[in-house]
């Protein structure tokens, strides 16, 4: 189960690059119910996600990086890369901030994930977060893919 939610970034108080950080390259193969293919660093995954906004099902299988390239290719729409900064909040929680590239360019999403729906929906964000975007699917990564 798979519980974030989501903040638009527009100012960051502090450099990115102290923070450790992925690169990350997702193709999707189906948006309805989403299954994509992800490379994270030297890591490939294959991951399924239900439907939901907040709180949805989602399922991680491991892949090789043949298996990636292979199904990669398949990929409707378009491949989205960003780097993701892992940024420590208090409570034992993190901000999983995602710097978008191209056709994504300038896109700073934060995502923080809680192990259950009232932590989730007593969090304050910090005040460096802007819109709360959860509940928009225009911030789905699935729907970026296709609508940058």
């Amino acid at each position: 189960m798979e519980i974030e939610r989501k903040f638009l970034i527009t100012d960051l108080p502090f450099p990115l690059e102290q923070f450790p950080c992925h690169l990350i390259e997702q193709a999707y193969l189906c948006t309805e119910p989403v299954i994509r293919v992800r490379r994270e660093d030297d890591t490939y995954y294959l991951t399924y996600k239900g439907k939901g906004m907040m709180v949805r099902e989602e399922y991680n299988l491991p892949l090789t990086e043949e298996a990636y390239l292979h199904l990669r290719a398949k990929a409707d729409g378009n491949i989205i890369t960003k780097t993701r900064y892992l940024i420590p909040l208090p409570d034992g929680l993190a901000v999983e901030l995602d710097v978008f590239q191209s056709p994504n360019q300038g896109l700073l999403l934060a995502e923080v994930e809680f192990s259950s729906e009232e932590q989730a929906l007593s969090f304050t964000p910090p005040d460096w977060f802007g819109e709360d975007v959860t509940q928009d699917f225009h911030y789905q990564n699935s729907y970026m893919s296709r609508m940058p």
